[in-house]
C-alpha cells in the first residue's frame, strides 16, 4: 500500500521514475532458512518497504517486518546498501521506481498476526536450494551469509 507521502510524489511525477529509499530484512530461523513473503500479486520478496519521512532505516525495517510478517524485529544489523539500475522496477500499472535499499539482518521473535494483508498473502521459510525467483535481484550469498 502506498503511503500518502509517496502518493503525493506519484501524482507530481506521473509514471516517471521515483527514487525511493527503502529497507529489506534478512531473517533466518534456527535451521538457517530464509523468511520470505509472498505478495498478493504472487511474487516473492524479502520483508521490505519504503522509508517514510521522519523515520530512520532501523525504525522502517522494524515497522515493515511487523506489518508484513507479524514478527517483532528485536535486533538489526546493517548488511549492505543496494541501488542503481538493477533495482529499477516497473509495476503493472506502468509506475516506475528505482529503489535505494538498506538491507538489514534481523533477529525476529514473538509472531503476531500479519497487519498488512493487502500486500502479503503468506510468509514461508526457504532453504537456499528452494528459494523461488524474487521480485528484486538480491545476491544469494548475501541472503545466506
Amino acid at each position: 500500500m502506498m503511503s500518502p507521502y509517496y502518493k503525493t510524489l506519484r501524482q507530481a511525477v506521473g509514471k516517471d521514475v521515483l527514487l525511493i529509499p527503502a529497507v529489506a530484512a534478512i531473517i533466518h530461523d534456527f535451521r538457517h532458512r530464509l523468511l520470505l513473503q509472498q505478495k498478493t500479486d504472487g511474487s516473492w520478496s524479502l520483508p521490505a518497504g519504503a522509508i517514510e519521512p521522519g523515520e530512520s532505516p532501523e525504525e522502517a525495517v522494524r515497522r515493515e517486518v511487523l506489518e508484513e510478517t507479524g514478527f517483532q524485529c528485536v535486533s538489526s544489523e546493517l548488511v549492505k546498501v543496494l541501488g542503481g539500475p538493477t533495482y529499477r522496477h516497473t509495476y503493472p500499472n506502468a509506475d516506475q521506481v528505482e529503489y535505494l535499499i538498506v538491507v538489514f539482518k534481523c533477529v525476529a521473535a514473538r509472531q503476531t498476526e500479519i497487519a498488512d494483508t493487502r500486500e502479503t498473502s503468506r510468509i514461508r521459510l526457504f532453504a537456499r536450494a528452494e528459494v523461488p525467483a524474487l521480485a528484486l535481484p538480491y545476491d544469494m550469498d548475501m541472503l545466506y551469509a
